[in-house]
């Protein structure tokens, strides 16, 4: 995978976020994430209302009241949080999304009609337009040395942070119970099999069956850089 830049991952449809979008790669965007959640709560947001002092929600939100949001937050029009769910702080969520059973946020950003339903842990990552997690998804975002994360996808991508989970393109699919190793990038529209453990950068439009066997939706194989 050559391109990790923010305009080959994700399209933004929502105008609030476009001083967000205006980096180059998506790793810049996690480290300006929080600043810019903790301005847009106080200045207020068209369309929205204060659910309670840092919490921005759209109308038609649904929150459970066994779940815990945690501001800075805003939570786009008709997303549904459900019974368990944990919203650390510093989250931005779009349009008609689910998070669902104790799935746990932080530092990240959700576009629109993302799903996160059953047992997934979002930290410090971006999950695009129609990504859906399959249950027991995990977004590693700490090396176990502590070190600041490096992402390999054909040369080496120095991120300046410590902390950086996964940044999965619009359109991806995710099966259960994989785990997604700190700096994992997926391109826009993959489709990943169950029970993987990944790291480093994964081409759009693929299959990935194993980090070994990944196929290209046009049935060319390929091996992951």
């Amino acid at each position: 995978m050559n391109d990790l830049t923010v305009k080959s991952l994700f399209e933004c449809k929502d105008n609030y976020l476009d001083s967000l979008f205006d980096k180059t790669y998506p790793w810049e965007i996690l480290a300006s994430l929080a600043e810019f959640v903790t301005t847009l709560t106080q200045k207020g947001l068209d369309g929205f209302s204060e659910l309670t002092e840092g919490i921005l929600i759209a109308k038609n939100v649904k929150i459970a009241k066994t779940a815990t949001v945690i501001a800075p937050a805003v939570i786009g029009e008709g997303t549904e949080i459900r019974p368990g769910a944990y919203i650390r702080g510093n989250v931005v969520v779009g349009k008609n999304c689910v998070i669902g059973n104790s799935s746990e946020l932080k530092n990240c950003l959700l576009l629109d009609n993302v799903q996160v339903p059953h047992y997934n842990y979002i930290g410090d990552s971006i999950l695009g337009n129609g990504c859906h997690l399959g249950a027991g998804v995990i977004c590693s975002n700490l090396k176990s040395d502590k070190k600041q994360v490096v992402i390999h996808a054909g040369k080496d991508y120095p991120t300046h942070l410590r902390k950086v989970g996964a940044l999965i393109g619009d359109g991806v699919e995710i099966g259960c119970s994989c785990v997604l190793n700190p700096g994992t990038v997926i391109g826009k529209n993959t489709t990943v099999y169950p029970l993987l453990a990944l790291r480093g950068g994964y081409p759009e439009n693929s299959i990935i069956k194993t980090n070994k066997d990944i196929v290209l939706k046009n049935k060319e194989k390929l091996c992951a850089e």
